[in-house]
């Protein structure tokens, strides 16, 4: 019996290549992604156009060669689904040409204005994102007609975990997060903070972003917490040495006059708590004391204020950021 489980044992592992009994199985290698040949020939009209005429002087072969490249382009890297890795093999063949055409279609816009990295951070697709930042050729700072960012839409994402955060931070150091959008003046951080993205919030501040700007309504970001009832983000947002509560809007009002007014009494509470708190251990508070009992003094001048600058409307802008376009957001 023995004897005849060790021949079955021997004929088991010969059927089996000698290397398989000693090595990991391993997955066989990926195949890269080219582009399709219609879209090779369209990158050589356009690389070769760019060599010849920085200026790009539009041509019809020229103009049809960028159509075919747009929208291969934008399919291979604006959808909801996109591949990471297809997308750097496409880098890698632009580059492959020169680095003047990979800058060139790695900015390339819609008719709406949008880049790959507007869809990307749209779709929350942070490992393009990571993709798009790698290429090192990005205008992150480029605004869609719309007036917004790759940042301002980057806000309003959902961190889903560690990574994504990671890139997002990446992301936010690299760019100016403190541009305001064209129409209304909004910036990412209110627009993170309108949309509740405690994270992203976050992430702003620690990237630099201006925490008193205001708006065209002269509304600042904690003003918009206050409004839309953000308790969490009111607090990280007071937290911030830079934080004013005390700036009016172009009414007049203040984020704890706003934050009553929406009905918000917990962050009432937390701003009428905060400003009478730091008024108390506030240098003038010391000063204030000292003089008990002396003759009051003229003031020598008037006590500094933040600056105001255009931004944001909390009340009906900040919930109303799209890309304008859903010819590639599927």
């Amino acid at each position: 019996m023995r004897n005849v489980e060790k021949e079955a044992d021997s004929e088991e592992k010969s059927e089996l290549p000698e290397s398989a009994l000693f090595q990991p199985i391993q997955d066989k290698p990926r195949k890269k992604v080219e582009p399709s040949k219609e879209m090779q020939a369209a990158m050589k009209v356009l690389n070769d156009s760019i060599k010849k005429s920085p200026s790009r002087n539009i041509s019809h072969q020229l103009k049809n060669a960028t159509n075919i490249i747009q929208q291969e382009w934008f399919k291979i890297s604006s959808t909801s689904n996109a591949n990471p890795l297809d997308v750097e093999d496409y880098l890698d063949r632009f580059e492959e040409y020169s680095s003047t055409l990979l800058e060139y279609v790695v900015n390339m816009t819609d008719t709406s204005g949008n880049t790959a990295m507007h869809y990307a951070v749209s779709h929350g697709n942070f490992d393009v994102v990571s993709i798009l930042l790698d290429s090192k050729v990005c205008d992150i700072n480029k605004a869609n007609v719309a007036g917004y960012t790759a940042v301002m839409l980057a806000a309003l994402a959902e961190v889903r975990n560690s990574t994504h955060a990671s890139v997002a931070n990446r992301l936010f150091q690299l760019a100016d997060v403190n541009i305001r959008a064209k129409v209304h003046g909004q910036t990412a951080l209110m627009l993170a903070v309108s949309h509740g993205r405690k994270d992203m919030t976050q992430l702003l501040l620690d990237a630099g972003a201006a925490v008193n700007i205001q708006d065209e309504d002269g509304s600042t970001a904690l003003m918009c917490a206050a409004e839309h009832g953000h308790t969490d983000i009111v607090r990280l947002l007071l937290a911030h040495p830079d934080c004013d509560p005390s700036i009016v809007d172009v009414d007049g009002s203040s984020a704890l006059k706003i934050a009553l007014e929406a009905g918000n009494r917990d962050i009432g509470v937390l701003l009428y708590a905060h400003e009478h708190v730091n008024r108390g251990i506030s240098p003038f508070s010391t000063l204030r004391r000292s003089r008990k009992g002396s003759k009051p003094t003229t003031p020598t001048g008037p006590s500094p204020s933040a600056p105001v600058s255009p931004a944001p409307s909390r009340r009906i802008h900040s919930s109303s950021v799209s890309l304008n376009t859903s010819k590639y957001s599927k």
